[in-house]
């Protein structure tokens, strides 16, 4: 059997998808603005969101947008892109 475009990396035309690979398709094809990179930030630091949610919250009191993305970044490493995206998801449904 050949590789198929619509198989998932790795995988021969045939073989059946695992799991977490259609669910990271679904999560990523459905998700939009901010939302749509929480699959990679999960991936990339090993916290699940609400975990980043939770800190942002605690810290959030008064804040500006770009205080929380560079406190993301400096305390705990985060690529401007995924912090950028975590606050603005938190200070989206907070307003």
């Amino acid at each position: 059997m050949g590789v198929s475009m619509y198989a998932p990396p790795g995988r021969c035309e045939g073989e059946r998808p695992t799991a977490v690979y259609l669910q990271e398709i679904i999560v990523t094809s459905t998700a939009k603005g901010p939302a749509s990179y929480f699959p990679s930030i999960e991936k990339t630091y090993g916290h699940p969101v609400e975990h980043w949610l939770t800190l942002l919250r605690e810290r959030q009191a008064g804040a500006k947008h770009m205080a929380l993305v560079n406190w993301l970044k400096s305390e705990h490493g985060l690529g401007h892109g995924h912090a950028n995206a975590l606050v603005a998801h938190l200070l989206a449904g907070t307003k």
